[in-house]
C-alpha cells in the first residue's frame, strides 16, 4: 500500500501517558512495513537524561527508531530539557523561553523530507502551555497539520476525550480520528466506555490498543494497520475533491 502523497498529523493526548509515543512508534512501524518512508518530531520533550551525545529523550528515540529517513537528533528533538514537568516550567529551569514561531521553523524543517508518513507528537495533552502566553495548541495550528487524539482509557477519559476533541475542532483544525489505549489494564467496563465514545466522539475511531504486556512498536503495529489504512483512505478522498 502506497500513499499518492506525502502524509503528515500531530498527535495529542487526553493527557500525560495516554500513549502517544507508544502508538506513534507503532503507526511509524506499521506504515514501514507497508514500504511507506517515515519520519517524526518531538518538539519538546522533558524528563531527558545527560549522554555522550547531549541530551536524549527517550520518547524521542523511539520515534527516531521507527523513522526510515535519518536525520539529526537536534532536528527531531530539537528541544530537549532535564525536569520531568511542564514543557513551558522545563524550559524556564533552564533558562529557555519557548516560543511557537521557532518550533513551527523546526517541524517545517521536518515536514519538507516529505516523507510518507510524518507525526508530529506534542506533549501531555492540546491545552500545554509552552510560554505565558502560547500552547502546543497554537503549534498545531501555526502548521495547520491533522490531528490524532490518543485516548488513555481510564477513570474520567470521557469528559478528557470529548474536552480534548472539541478544543481541536473549535480551533479551526481537522481531527482525523482518535485512538483507545488500554493503559489501565483494571479499568472497569472499558468496552462500555469504548462504545460510549464511539457514539459520542466527532471522528472515527482509528483502532482500539488492548493492554499489551510488551508496548514494542512491532507488538502495537498490528492493532494500528485498520488505522493507517483509515488515515490513507482519508487523503485519497481529500484529495480527490481537491482535483474536483
Amino acid at each position: 500500500m502506497h500513499s499518492t502523497r506525502p502524509l503528515a498529523f500531530f498527535v495529542t493526548g487526553t493527557d500525560t501517558d495516554a500513549g502517544k509515543t507508544t502508538l506513534s512508534a507503532g503507526l511509524l512501524a506499521s506504515a514501514r512495513e507497508q514500504g511507506l518512508s517515515t519520519l517524526a518530531c518531538k518538539p519538546v520533550a522533558s524528563g531527558s537524561i545527560n549522554t555522550g551525545e547531549g541530551l536524549r529523550n527517550h520518547d524521542a528515540l523511539q520515534l527516531a527508531a521507527q523513522c526510515s529517513i535519518q536525520v539529526p537528533y537536534e532536528h527531531l528533538n530539537p528541544h530537549a530539557f532535564i525536569p520531568a514537568i511542564a514543557p513551558h516550567l522545563a524550559a524556564a529551569s533552564s533558562g529557555v523561553l519557548l516560543e511557537c514561531s521557532e518550533l513551527q521553523r523546526d517541524v517545517t524543517r521536518i515536514l519538507a523530507h516529505r516523507a510518507s508518513l510524518t507525526l508530529i507528537e506534542g506533549a501531555g495533552g492540546w491545552r500545554v502551555p509552552i510560554n505565558e502566553r502560547e500552547t502546543l495548541a497554537d503549534l498545531a495550528i501555526a502548521v495547520q497539520l491533522p490531528v490524532i487524539l490518543v485516548v488513555g482509557m481510564k477513570l474520567g477519559c470521557i469528559n478528557h476525550a470529548l474536552l480534548s476533541a472539541e478544543a481541536i475542532l473549535r480551533d479551526g483544525l481537522t481531527l482525523s480520528g482518535w485512538i483507545a489505549n488500554g493503559t489501565d489494564p483494571g479499568m472497569a467496563c472499558q468496552a462500555d466506555n469504548i462504545r460510549t465514545l464511539q457514539q459520542l466522539m466527532p471522528a472515527p475511531c482509528l483502532a482500539v490498543i488492548p493492554h499489551l504486556p510488551s508496548a514494542r512498536p512491532a507488538a502495537v503495529a498490528r492493532y494500528l494497520e485498520p488505522a493507517l489504512t483509515t488515515l490513507l483512505s482519508q487523503s485519497t478522498t481529500t484529495q480527490t475533491a481537491t482535483r474536483s
